[in-house]
């Protein structure tokens, strides 16, 4: 121990990767503790051990992992240095073991996108790589090879138990996560496996050894953190929850899907909160996106708006960006691969074999979702629709080997080969086979020749993330200079094409405006569509390939790349204006951006004001701040009703409650209060008493004829949305949607406020949309305008308050908080508390938890009312205004 006395000292001389590298071995033998993330018996992994502390380049507290919350985003670990760190499963790196040896070779895998996204980024970035490798090494290897991969290719391996990582690839991603994401369901146990809670808890224990694995590499003040797809869901939780400024994007290369299929899930809101703790989301089709945003709606009661053409959810404070633009292909690499000789010689030798026949080609996965049997069914089928075809077209199938190993993979694999064999039984001939099936793993010089040979590419897979098939295909139909030298082609030679049948449901359809969409689930349809891309004219080939390809190398993987690091330093911009509070535990955990300024709200500090105090005014909301939003009775609690009495017997006090509801209701409720103002529908009606039998309107329009133009509309929208109600109030309407559908609800309420406010352009009226509602009522009525009139009255009678207390929970209540500050923005010595209820963004500058503290603190101050001031002789007298 007495050796690392001095490594802060020793640190300041190693580099950025000699630094890493130490710290890397040290800890490569264990994977954290995740006791305090989630409940249940995990399994059984060793500890991480912590790092050690680094540089420290201003005072802080260390902690286990060198600094502590309150400080972490303020130091700096490592030199300032602008770096990517890339997170994903699998690493980009082919493995070995040299037999004769015994040591292990590692390349880079050529064909990785991983491995292309840093052609996005500018020559000085540093690109460190986070990940497993696809073999297993041995523990008493693994500190040899971490420093190995992080000198050679800066990759962090994350070394998973073999147990972890059988549950958690082939189990919770494989058998629940990707089906569920391509729309199956476990509606039997024969039709995909159930959910399954050990499964799971893999997937916890992975994703924590990934965050442990990632924090030893950061720097914090310059790093960003690109998180890969569906493996990796709740690892923006682990990062978020230790450094709440990290810049940290996510993008998903599957499918999202739709809520009522997300739904399903048991452990959804976990994995949707990991998703909304990034800063950007990205995904390849505004259907994903669209699902996604559905499911926040629906499950978290959240909406989206579109900002300066960036969609975006307020997330706690949080802005949470959106970003859809669907991966490119690596151009180089592909054109490569097309001038190497093995390629033209494979070229020419399938042009000879298939010299009189136009080929059809399909390049898929087997797996169930791919829908390679649909694709030959449709083959039969025009071949039976069309007979002069025959022995004139071929279909060539590669299939790639499976990612799993399921039982519906293997009934996939025995449904295709039975197809193909009774097409080729039926429909073949001597020399002939009008399906060619081929199942080997495929060098890429030959798949390329393929490609370059296909008369028409058809992709028909039931569902798809994004699928580049079609995107390769079109760039080796262009082929290169060099190649067409190689084939003896000359300059001269006819315009490129390429014919493209692709189904609707994968993600690169959409951007792939010339191609021949179907449905693959139509077999007529897509025999129909094969046909058509067959016996298409030459120039419109040429159209569309020119189309085409001019779109894909234009959208290249670096374009992509860039485009989405230059989205997520957009979207990090505002991380140092705000002050973050965690809130939750375990997966539950929660970053809630605030003002700097605002703070909990001490009782204790707040009723010494109040008893150093000589004139008070004290504002209250009456829903959610004196009683629960959510509670079925409406009146207050005897507690309420007794703190308020006792305030407003105070004669130095005066006390408002200013809600959005009738007077009736408030006047019946608050009766026992015989000194309390009330303020109702947003302060349309006032009384500053009870004994005042007279509502005050003044400053009011009193012609409420508007009403007959909006309620008859308010009528229509809520008997088309089931769930939906009207509120009629005597200077207002009101149009609920709480109890309707999420989505829909939002979506009616978004087309009658346009509508209203259409109609209404000439009216003294106002429309605002607030939570779950839509409101109609006069101009100039609002929360901030009876405060302002009640304090300006004060102020005429000569009882200036120095004392204001304004507690309040929703919208608004936001116009009371204002109205305060801006009144006493020139009176200092007054005591000012304007408060909210939950932590939340507001303009007020502090906040209570919940509405039983509201009701402590009314308490509070009611003793101290009702108790004698005491009298200090003035030397022993003593200030705390101060403390806070």
């Amino acid at each position: 121990m007495s050796s690392l006395k001095n490594t802060d000292f020793v640190f300041q001389f190693l580099s950025d990767k000699e630094y890493l590298s130490f710290i890397l071995v040290m800890g490569s033998k264990s994977f954290g503790n995740l006791l305090d993330l989630a409940s249940g018996d995990f399994l059984d992994i060793p500890h991480t051990p912590r790092p050690l502390p680094r540089v420290m380049t201003v005072p802080g507290i260390i902690d286990g992992y060198g600094i502590s919350n309150r400080d972490s985003d303020a130091i700096s670990l490592l030199p300032c240095r602008d770096r990517k760190i890339i997170v994903a499963n699998f690493l980009p790196l082919n493995s070995k073991k040299d037999s004769e040896t015994g040591r292990w070779i590692f390349t880079l895998d050529n064909d990785s996108t991983l491995l292309h996204l840093k052609d996005g980024f500018s020559p000085e970035t540093e690109v460190v790589y986070v990940g497993s490798l696809k073999t297993d090494v041995d523990l008493t290897e693994q500190d040899e090879v971490s420093q190995m991969l992080l000198e050679d290719f800066s990759c962090v391996p994350t070394f998973l138990p073999q147990d972890v990582h059988r549950k958690f690839y082939l189990g919770f991603c494989k058998q629940q996560l990707w089906p569920l994401f391509h729309y199956m369901l476990p509606m039997c146990p024969d039709h995909g496996e159930r959910f399954d809670r050990s499964l799971w808890q893999a997937y916890v224990s992975a994703n924590k050894i990934f965050a442990d694995k990632v924090m030893g590499a950061i720097n914090l003040e310059e790093d960003s953190i690109w998180i890969h797809d569906y493996h990796l869901m709740l690892l923006p939780t682990f990062l978020r929850r230790r450094f709440h400024r990290v810049k940290l994007g996510f993008f998903l290369h599957s499918p999202f899907p739709s809520s009522e299929i997300y739904r399903t899930l048991p452990v959804r809101e976990e994995l949707l909160r990991g998703l909304l703790n990034c800063d950007l989301i990205g995904f390849h089709t505004f259907d994903y996106a669209r699902h996604f945003l559905s499911c926040c709606c629906r499950m978290l009661g959240l909406e989206y708006e579109s900002k300066r053409g960036h969609i975006a959810l307020d997330y706690l404070g949080r802005t949470v960006f959106l970003k859809i633009l669907p991966i490119g292909i690596q151009m180089g690499r592909l054109e490569s691969v097309l001038n190497l000789p093995a390629t033209a010689e494979k070229l020419k030798e399938i042009r000879e074999k298939y010299r009189d026949k136009k080929v059809i080609l399909g390049v898929d996965d087997m797996d169930i979702f791919k829908g390679l049997s649909l694709k030959i069914l449709a083959f039969e089928q025009l071949l039976q629709q069309y007979p002069t075809m025959l022995g004139k077209i071929v279909l060539i199938q590669i299939v790639n080997p499976a990612r799993g190993s399921g039982k519906d993979v293997q009934e996939a694999k025995k449904e295709t080969y039975y197809t193909v064999d009774r097409i080729n039984e039926r429909y073949g001939s001597p020399g002939y086979d009008p399906v060619v099936l081929i199942d080997r793993p495929v060098p890429r010089f030959e798949k390329s020749a393929y490609y370059a040979v296909a008369e028409c590419c058809i992709v028909n897979a039931v569902r798809d993330g994004m699928n580049l098939v079609p995107y390769k295909y079109t760039v080796c139909r262009q082929g290169t200079p060099e190649m067409d030298k190689c084939l003896g082609l000359s300059e001269d030679s006819p315009p490129r094409t390429s014919t493209l049948v692709l189904s609707e449901f994968i993600g690169c359809s959409p951007s792939l405006s010339g191609a021949i969409r179907v449905n693959p689930w139509d077999v007529d349809a897509v025999a129909d569509s094969m046909y058509s891309a067959l016996t298409m004219s030459e120039s419109e080939k040429q159209l569309r390939h020119k189309k085409h390809y001019q779109y894909i190398s234009t959208h290249d993987v670096a374009y992509w790349s860039r485009s989405f690091t230059q989205d997520l330093e957009r979207a990090c911009r505002d991380h140092y204006s705000k002050r973050c509070w965690s809130v939750g535990w375990g997966l539950g955990f929660k970053l809630i951006a605030l003002s700097p300024n605002f703070r909990r709200l001490s009782i204790e500090h707040t009723v010494g004001a109040y008893r150093r105090s000589s004139k008070r005014a004290i504002f209250l909301d009456y829903d959610g701040t004196l009683v629960q939003e959510t509670s079925i009775v409406k009146e207050p609690c005897a507690d309420v009703i007794s703190a308020l009495k006792t305030l407003c017997s105070d004669p130095n006090n005066t006390v408002f409650v200013v809600s959005g509801r009738g007077k009736d209701s408030l006047s019946e409720w608050l009766a026992p209060c015989q000194n309390l103002g009330i303020a109702a529908e947003h302060g349309y009606f006032t009384r500053w008493n009870h004994q005042s039998c007279d509502w005050e309107t003044s400053g009011f329009s009193n012609d409420l004829e508007w009403k007959k133009i909006v309620e008859p509309i308010m009528r229509l929208y809520t008997e088309t949305t089931d769930g939906s109600t009207i509120e009629a109030k005597e200077s207002a309407l009101v149009w609920h949607h709480q109890d309707a559908d999420r989505d829909f609800g939002s979506c009616q309420a978004k087309e009658l406020l346009n509508h209203l406010e259409s109609v209404l352009v000439n009216e003294p009226v106002v429309v605002n949309r607030g939570h779950q509602i839509v409101e109609v009522k006069p101009q100039g009525v609002s929360k901030g305008l009876v405060t302002g009139k009640v304090l300006s009255r004060m102020f005429e009678d000569g009882n200036a308050p120095d004392f204001v207390v304004c507690i309040g929970d929703d919208r608004s209540d936001e116009d009371m908080f204002e109205s305060i500050t801006t009144t006493f923005s020139a009176q200092p010595s007054s005591e000012i508390f304007a408060c909210t209820v939950g932590i939340k963004p507001s303009k007020a500058k502090y906040f209570l938890d919940k509405v039983s503290d509201v009701v402590k603190l009314l308490q509070g101050l009611a003793n101290t009312s009702s108790s004698p001031k005491p009298s200090y002789p003035s030397h022993l007298r003593v200030s705390f205004e101060s403390v806070v």
